[in-house]
């Protein structure tokens, strides 16, 4: 079985979001703001899901724009979950030091 990592990108308005500021103690707001994702799945059936509610993330679901194929896309498919994981946490920290607003599991 193949794992992928996708990045969402969220209306700017999250931003406004006390929780998700929480998380993002450096996010400049105005920037761009991103959930990032593992799964079974592949993106673009998973970004269906989450905006279908179908095992969705809130931010995803009410803020999903559109997926980021360029932020992604090398990394698929991963061959481990636990790889997913890692990445997925990686590519979180990494837009986070670019001070976008992310989410992440």
């Amino acid at each position: 079985m193949s794992y992928y990592i996708y990045v969402i990108e969220l209306d700017k308005k999250v931003g406004k979001i006390k929780k998700f500021r929480n998380k993002n103690p450096e996010y400049l707001y105005g920037n761009r703001c991103f959930y990032v994702g593992q799964s079974a799945r592949a993106p673009l059936l998973r970004f269906k899901q989450h905006k279908e509610g179908y095992k969705s993330n809130s931010f995803a679901k009410k803020f999903g724009l559109k997926l980021i194929p360029n932020f992604y896309q090398k990394y698929n498919p991963i061959p481990t979950r636990k790889d997913a994981e890692e990445l997925e946490k990686y590519l979180t920290s990494k837009l986070r030091d670019k001070r976008y607003g992310v989410w992440s599991n």
